[in-house]
C-alpha cells in the first residue's frame, strides 16, 4: 500500500466511525497519568500521551479473566467461556507493539492459548511513532522498539498537520478504506517524513553500556554474583515491576464458589513471580523465598530465559518498572552493574 496521510481533524471521525462496530481502545487522562480505556467519547483520545500506566497487554490478557462456569450436582456440568469482542487498540507505542508480538508467541507457539488467540484474531492494532523519548527512565533504543515496521495493522507518524499512515496488514488497509478519510502522501509530505525520522534518532540515547545482544551470555555467567543479593534487600516484594510489564504473563487460576456450593465459576488473574508465595508448592517448600532469587528470576526471564524459548528478548525498554518500582530499582543500572563486573 502507498503512504496515506490523514489530517488531524480526521482522526475523531475516523475514530467515532470505527466504535459503530468495535470497541475502541485508546490513550485517556488519569490526572497526571494516562491510561488505555475503552472509549466512549473521541475526544478524550490523547494520541500525545508520554507512557500509560499498563500496557495494553490488559485488552488480550485482562487482569481477571473468567475461563468457566459451572454446577454441582450429582453430574457436574462445566461450561467454558470464550467471549470475544471486536476491537481496534488505538495509539499503541512501538514499545508495547513489540510487548504484544512476544505475547503473541508466547500463547500460540507451543500451546494454543484460545482465550488469547480468539480475542487476538478480532484485534487490531493502530501504532504511532514516537518522535522523541517518551519517558526518562525508557531504554527502547537499547532494546530495539523504538520504531517498527511489522506487527500493527496501521501506524501513524505525526507531521505538522497531518498524520501519515502506513499500512502493514490488508486488514489495516481495509479498515483505513471502509472507516477513513485519508488521501495519497504528496512528494513533499514523504521528505517531510523521512526528515522527521531521521531527526528522530539523536533524540534518543543509549541506557545500557553494551548490546543488548549480550544479555543472555551475560546473565548466563552472572548467576551467582552479588547484586542479587543487593536488589533482595532493597525489593518490597510488592510486584508493582511485573504487573506494569508488557512481556509478563504469568497467571494464576481460582475457582470461587457460592455459599450453597452449588456452582461456581474459574477465573485467572495476573499473578507476579517477586511475590513471596509465588513458587511455593506443597509441604512447605518455596522455590523462591527469597527476595535475591526472586529479582534473580524476574531479570532472568527479561534477558534470557524468554529469549531461549522464544528467541526474543523479553524486555522491550518501555521503563516502566523502573518508573513504578517504590525501591527505586532500575532494571538499567542492574545490567550495566552486572556488565561493569562491579557490585
Amino acid at each position: 500500500m502507498k503512504l496515506q496521510v490523514l489530517d488531524k481533524a480526521e482522526i475523531s471521525p475516523l475514530v467515532e466511525a470505527l466504535m459503530e462496530d468495535y470497541r475502541v481502545v485508546a490513550p485517556h487522562a488519569k490526572g497526571s497519568k494516562f491510561t488505555f480505556e475503552t472509549v466512549t467519547d473521541p475526544a478524550d483520545l490523547r494520541l500525545d500521551y508520554d507512557t500509560t500506566i499498563l500496557p495494553p497487554k490488559k485488552v488480550l490478557q485482562p487482569t481477571k479473566d473468567r475461563l468457566a462456569t459451572f454446577t454441582m450436582g450429582e453430574i457436574p456440568q462445566i461450561e467454558d467461556v470464550l467471549e470475544v469482542t471486536p476491537t481496534v487498540v488505538f495509539g499503541t507505542h512501538t514499545c508495547d507493539l513489540k510487548g504484544i508480538q512476544l505475547l503473541d508467541e508466547v500463547f500460540s507457539r507451543d500451546f494454543d492459548d484460545t482465550k488469547y488467540t480468539a480475542q487476538r484474531k478480532e484485534t487490531f492494532l493502530i501504532s504511532i511513532e514516537c518522535l522523541s523519548p517518551c519517558d526518562e527512565n525508557a531504554f527502547c533504543k537499547d532494546m530495539g522498539t523504538m520504531t517498527a515496521n511489522e506487527g500493527f495493522d496501521l501506524h501513524l507518524t505525526e507531521l505538522d498537520d497531518v498524520y501519515v499512515v502506513d499500512a502493514g496488514t490488508e486488514a489495516g488497509e481495509e479498515l483505513l478504506a471502509k472507516y477513513g478519510s485519508a488521501r495519497e502522501a504528496t512528494e513533499a509530505e514523504k521528505q517531510e517524513l523521512n526528515q522527521k525520522l531521521g531527526a528522530k534518532w539523536p533524540k534518543f540515547n543509549y541506557k545500557l553500556n553494551f548490546e543488548a545482544a549480550k544479555l543472555p551470555a551475560m546473565l548466563e555467567a552472572s548467576f551467582n554474583h552479588p547484586i542479587w543479593d543487593d536488589m533482595g534487600e532493597r525489593c518490597l516484594a510488592c510486584g508493582s515491576c511485573t504487573t506494569v510489564c508488557p512481556t509478563c504473563y504469568c497467571f494464576n487460576v481460582a475457582d470461587e464458589v457460592d455459599m450453597l456450593l452449588t456452582q461456581g465459576t474459574r477465573e485467572r488473574y495476573w499473578d507476579s513471580c517477586q511475590l513471596e508465595e509465588f513458587a511455593a508448592v506443597a509441604g512447605g517448600e518455596n522455590f523462591r523465598e527469597g527476595r535475591a532469587a526472586r529479582q534473580r528470576h524476574r531479570l532472568m526471564r527479561k534477558g534470557k530465559y524468554i529469549y531461549e524459548k522464544f528467541d526474543e528478548l523479553g524486555c522491550v525498554g518501555c521503563g516502566r518498572c523502573v518508573r513504578t518500582c517504590v525501591a527505586k530499582i532500575s532494571i538499567v543500572e542492574s545490567f550495566n552493574t552486572i556488565y561493569n563486573g562491579r557490585k
